[in-house]
């Protein structure tokens, strides 16, 4: 092993983070099986390496013994005794039988060796990276479909886009550009399998916080999602500061914050509403667009009668319900809608 192979093993260390000392270890041990492997031997072997000079020495070791029954793994005492007189019966010694040809073996051992460490450095270090950014966005390019599963080049590594994490009928093709919600970072043998969605909730979370700087400097807050991915989402947000509008924040001037986020998830539909601690409030603003005569809660029960005006029934209960199952799950709140006019029959059958 010669001055320049120990120069790269500083550079590595320099530049990758990897001890120098954990790369001879692993060097030793790699030419241990080298060694039993070229050299037809199943002795118990040691190899050493200077880390100053690069020289390596193999060593034989055997067992002082009165009488030797296995030769490949036993010395004699008398034997051992002419060797160094220190040496007592059960003593292990290490004999040099470092094969002359043995240098071209351990350069190349060596350079297989340093190689999978640095592999397994970078995938450790993308691991750490990335088991980081867990509940995070990742911006990265479709770069094939294995299956059903979209595979996305992130650059230093890629990021699995399973089906049920996709945005329903959303139709990705190669070289297209997305934003992904990291949920889940696990160690394979082949390195970190990054996993992310489209459909999650908490990408229309992360997606606001990028574009209305309100929500990441924590002017604004953003009290809840709830989302039906591909087709619409409500999103509630509150302030402290009664000088700021959350709702006109996360709009931004003519729609353009709403907009962008709109355009990265492909045209889906995204109702802004102001969050309130009266649920009664809070429930009225969560059925927008619809507008709301009045609510009645029950606490116990956590439910809601909401009457809504006889033309903006269907408004409200939305496309095969959708505007009120996103409110509820908004809200939390179990919520049953009447209109007007229904309402009025109920309370004149009452009083007749």
């Amino acid at each position: 092993m010669n001055q320049d192979f120990l120069a790269a093993l500083e550079a590595i260390e320099k530049d990758r983070g990897i001890s120098k000392d954990t790369l001879f270890d692993a060097i030793e041990a790699a030419l241990i099986s080298a060694y039993k492997r070229n050299f037809s031997t199943s002795s118990n072997v040691k190899i050493y390496i200077d880390r100053d000079s690069g020289e390596i020495k193999v060593y034989k070791c055997l067992t002082v013994v009165d009488n030797v029954e296995r030769p490949q793994q036993e010395i004699s005492y008398e034997e051992a005794r002419s060797i160094n007189t220190a040496y007592k019966i059960g003593d292990v010694l290490e004999k040099e039988v470092t094969p002359k040809n043995f240098g071209r073996i351990a350069a190349q051992t060596a350079k297989q060796v340093v190689i999978q460490r640095i592999r397994e450095a970078e995938r450790e270090l993308i691991y750490e990276e990335y088991v980081d950014r867990l509940d995070d966005i990742v911006t990265g390019v479709v770069q094939r479909f294995e299956q059903k599963n979209v595979i996305i080049n992130l650059g230093k590594t890629e990021a699995i886009l399973p089906p049920p994490e996709q945005i329903p009928r959303e139709h990705l093709r190669q070289g297209d550009r997305i934003k992904a919600y990291i949920t889940e970072v696990k160690k394979t043998t082949k390195g970190p399998q990054i996993i992310v969605s489209r459909s999650h909730p908490g990408l229309l979370k992360r997606l606001f916080e990028l574009e209305v700087p309100e929500i990441y400097d924590g002017i604004v807050e953003l009290k809840a999602v709830a989302r039906e991915a591909g087709g619409r989402s409500k999103i509630a947000v509150w302030t402290r500061d009664k000088n700021i509008d959350p709702v006109g924040a996360c709009v931004g001037p003519r729609g353009s914050r709403v907009q962008t986020v709109v355009n990265e998830l492909k045209g889906e539909k995204v109702d802004i509403v102001e969050w309130s601690e009266d649920p009664q409030v809070y429930i009225a603003h969560a059925l927008s667009p619809a507008k709301v005569i009045r609510v009645k809660t029950n606490e116990s029960e956590k439910s809601a009668e909401v009457v809504v005006p006889d033309y903006q029934l269907s408004l409200a209960i939305g496309k095969e319900g959708q505007n009120a199952r996103l409110a509820a799950k908004l809200t939390g709140w179990k919520i049953d809608i009447t209109n007007e006019s229904a309402t009025r029959e109920d309370l004149n059958e009452e009083i007749n």
